[in-house]
């Protein structure tokens, strides 16, 4: 009995050490996140599973949202943790496009039921596309109309 109960010992001190290396490792990777864009806003949506609106921490900086979890193991009466192993601090940043024009003081978070932060940052009004116009038969009249304009000047006109 003595060698049998040893064994569970040794067992569950593996699993304890095993848990604890594979939260530690998940700390260490960054979440995962999916980058989405409409004409007025990007959408950044991060796996969030396990945390509570406060254990959350969004800043935007210089074009990146970066994001920290912070989840907690709830204590249950009669069980005892075996295999530790999921994360309690978790972190992960998205870049947005080099080119990407924002308002960050209008964005907003939120964090589904389903376990996702999505996080949403309006688009700068003020840095609009500018339209490009083509030269078309007008630009060619007034280009004509110039270069009469030129030799008359040279004295190359009618006489």
């Amino acid at each position: 009995m003595r060698l049998l109960d040893t064994g569970r010992e040794a067992v569950r001190n593996v699993l304890e050490t095993v848990g604890r290396g594979w939260s530690k490792l998940q700390e260490r990777r960054p979440l995962s996140y999916d980058l989405l864009e409409s004409d007025d806003a990007y959408l950044v949506v991060f796996d969030a599973p396990g945390v509570r609106g406060d254990d959350v921490q969004v800043q935007f900086m210089e074009n990146t949202v970066e994001v920290r979890l912070d989840r907690f193991r709830d204590v249950r009466e009669g069980l005892d943790l075996v295999f530790p192993g999921r994360g309690l601090t978790l972190s992960g940043s998205a870049d947005l496009p080099a080119d990407a024009s924002v308002e960050p003081s209008g964005a907003n978070a939120t964090l589904t039921r389903s376990g996702t932060l999505q996080v949403e940052i309006p688009k700068d009004e003020r840095a609009e596309t500018v339209e490009v116009a083509e030269e078309g038969e007008d630009a060619d009249a007034d280009d004509a109309a110039d270069a009469d304009e030129a030799n008359d000047a040279v004295g190359g006109g009618d006489a």
